[in-house]
């Protein structure tokens, strides 16, 4: 029975079936089939509805919604020329700049593809005109945007810590060193790359010049409150003063507040196309999150959990086997499906074993989120690899030859992340 409901979920998407309809079409298919487990399609109604049902799910949307409002005002600019600042003149300076400004944009955005659009539409042409190559300025910003969903506020640490129980608090703080590593990774073979390659040192000295004119107080005070939003946003989470879904109200506000009246790049008139965006972003995500709660019920009821916990651990007694094997699952779940439908579908038969050698539900949430970040750049879904080939023009097979180099440096800080626990767990009281 399971193995025939993995074989039909895979060749439903395969064929180009919307995943939630996948998702619960095959969550409904054992009673079909006159299975013995009492979840009907009168059940699997219930299950779409109260799938959502959550205050701590609400998050999602609003998170996202600020994130558009800070796209549309223009922060990931004012972000990167702060960073620009300090190490526009050294090698690879740029390319620094543009990780570190999707670090601090994905603390903002909590989304890989939106990290992606905001910041590359500003970088990659900033990178081009400065001499480096296209295909490696758009693949930077590619795998870069990854970190949209490791650095919280992030949208699959709160879907995670809905099916797993962990805290979503302890979840965002797991995933800060965790992101900043993989950040140094990045960095770092942009360093080789263009210490190899060489850099235009004329066209960059020059806008390094510009940028060094207008003096650090203006660039600090244009960049202020761009800074300000992820200290607003985690620090009412982390002091205990706002749950994650009050802040992400919080981080609503501060982006209106802060696009509209302070940067006045937004009109009060341009809020209603705003919010029909968000609602295109954000409507799809929640009904695969409701359609991936059905299949995660019939799963339960399938007890399916407990006979692939017990067929793995009496096979594999070795921890580093089972924490290699899990990795590689979560590796190819991410190049043919979402990092949301996954974590929720997997989850629950991960947790189990993951749990049963040690590893804290934490420390799995945030292997299993890097994985999936990996995920957004490897074909053939790769949501970032088609973002960024909308932006550019660049095909996205071209584009997925140039991520191949950062995807290694991703592994290198994934395999770092799965057997040091101290970097997901150091910052958790």
């Amino acid at each position: 029975m399971l193995v025939g409901l993995v074989i039909i979920f895979v060749a439903a998407l395969a064929v180009g079936t919307p995943m939630c309809v996948a998702l619960a079409g095959v969550g409904v298919l054992p009673n079909l089939l006159g299975s013995a487990i009492p979840y009907n399609i009168g059940s699997a109604l219930r299950s779409l509805v109260g799938g959502l049902d959550s205050f701590l799910l609400l998050a999602i949307p609003l998170f996202m919604f600020s994130g558009v409002i800070m796209a549309r005002g223009g922060i990931s600019e004012k972000l990167f020329n702060i960073f620009a600042y300090f190490c526009g003149n050294v090698t690879a300076g740029f390319p620094a700049a543009t990780v570190v400004t999707c670090l601090f944009y994905g603390a903002i955005s909590g989304s890989g593809p939106a990290t992606t659009a905001a910041v590359g539409a500003m970088t990659i042409p900033f990178l081009n005109k400065r001499g480096y190559d296209p295909v490696f300025s758009t693949s930077l910003v590619a795998v870069a945007g990854g970190l949209g969903i490791i650095i919280p506020p992030s949208i699959p640490m709160i879907a995670y810590s809905t099916i797993s129980g962990a805290s979503v608090s302890d979840m965002f703080v797991g995933g800060v060193l965790p992101g900043i590593l993989i950040a140094l990774f990045l960095t770092a073979y942009s360093y080789i790359y263009c210490k190899t390659k060489g850099e235009d040192k004329e066209k960059l000295r020059a806008h390094y010049k510009e940028v060094r004119e207008r003096g650090f107080w203006n660039v600090f005070k244009d960049g202020f409150w761009a800074l300000l939003s992820p200290i607003i946003i985690l620090g009412s989470i982390y002091s205990g003063t706002a749950t994650p879904t009050e802040a992400a109200s919080i981080s609503v506000y501060y982006a209106l507040i802060v696009s509209i009246f302070i940067y006045k790049t937004i009109k009060i008139s341009d809020l209603v196309a705003v919010l029909r965006e968000s609602v295109k972003t954000y409507a799809p995500l929640l009904f695969v999150i409701s359609s991936a709660v059905v299949l995660s019920r019939a799963i339960t009821l399938l007890q399916v959990s407990k006979i692939v916990k017990e067929a793995v651990l009496s096979n594999i007694s070795s921890k580093i086997l089972i924490m290699l094997m899990i990795n590689v699952i979560l590796l190819l779940a991410g190049m043919i499906m979402d990092s949301v439908p996954a974590l929720l579908i997997f989850t629950p038969i991960i947790l189990p074993i993951a749990t049963s050698v040690g590893v804290n539900p934490v420390h799995l949430g945030i292997i299993m989120i890097v994985n999936l970040a990996i995920g957004y750049v490897t074909p053939p879904v790769g949501v970032n690899l088609y973002v960024a080939s909308n932006m550019t023009g660049i095909p996205v097979l071209r584009i997925a030859k140039g991520v191949i180099l950062f995807i290694a440096a991703f592994l290198i800080a994934l395999l770092m992340i799965t057997f040091i626990p101290e970097i997901s767990m150091l910052l958790i009281s």
